[in-house]
């Protein structure tokens, strides 16, 4: 009779593995199908495949670190110290993420405040600027037609992943798991804010760019972004590969870490 309990072992061993890259291929299958859809406005379907990505790794990774072994231990011991969730997290990129997520606020916010109807008397879809002395409608801009989504992924994510970091700083363990798993869930929050952030600033630039009629302070918005789209697509790469193997990017923090704990 053959033995299965190495490979059932084996599987359990990585079965968090195994969550997140599920996550992130039925993401972006996702995605796939959702950017083709007919719809006679190509912008939406795009806005509802980055949402949709975004949702699928992080719920890849919550899976995971739902899947993941505990390390049974003969003793346990515990500190006396109080674990924070901000010691577990990167201490170089949680901020960086941070900053993202205000900012993707705060556009979506003036997006929607300054946004029009457009030509059809569809609301919150172009931005209206005066060119040559006509009125101009400039778009597509992140008003609540299309920030509605994103508004909604972040409401969603963003405290499920707060919930999960706090569980895993008073999970059982040893302090390296709880390390690698705190990293994975900031990745995958970090794919739903940063591909979003790209989304939005990739909107704002075709906006204001179009007819060239955005004048001074479009230009100004344009310098402004540039620089916070390019963020976003650092952070972005750094996110997918630490939901892909969170232990992969950790060596040159780790002594920071320590010494912080």
């Amino acid at each position: 009779m053959l033995d299965t309990a190495p490979l059932q072992s084996r599987f359990l061993d990585h079965a968090d593995h195994y969550a997140r890259w599920s996550g992130l291929a039925i993401g972006i299958v996702a995605a796939q199908q959702l950017v083709t859809l007919e719809s006679d406005d190509i912008t939406m379907p795009l806005v509802f495949a980055i949402t949709a990505f975004g949702l699928c790794a992080v719920g890849g990774v919550l899976l995971g670190d739902a899947l993941t072994l505990r390390p049974q231990e003969a003793v346990r011991t515990a500190s006396l110290a109080p674990r924070l969730v901000r010691d577990q997290v990167p201490p170089r990129m949680a901020p960086l993420l941070l900053l993202q997520a205000a900012s993707l606020v705060t556009l979506l916010v003036i997006g929607a405040v300054t946004a029009d109807p457009d030509r059809i008397g569809r609301a919150g879809r172009v931005i209206t600027v005066t060119c040559e002395g006509m009125p101009a409608s400039l778009g597509p801009w992140p008003g609540l037609y299309y920030s509605g989504p994103m508004f909604a992924a972040l409401a969603v994510g963003t405290p499920v992943c707060v919930w999960a970091l706090r569980r895993i700083a008073h999970s059982p363990g040893d302090d390296q798991q709880r390390f690698d798993r705190a990293w994975a869930i900031t990745g995958a929050w970090g794919l739903l804010v940063s591909s979003q952030v790209l989304l939005v600033v990739l909107m704002i630039f075709v906006a204001l760019t179009e007819k060239a009629c955005a004048g001074p302070l479009g230009a100004a918005t344009i310098v402004v972004i540039c620089p916070l789209g390019l963020l976003s697509l650092f952070t972005f790469g750094w996110s997918l590969v630490t939901v892909v193997a969170p232990r992969a990017v950790d060596d040159d923090t780790t002594d920071a870490w320590d010494i912080r704990r």
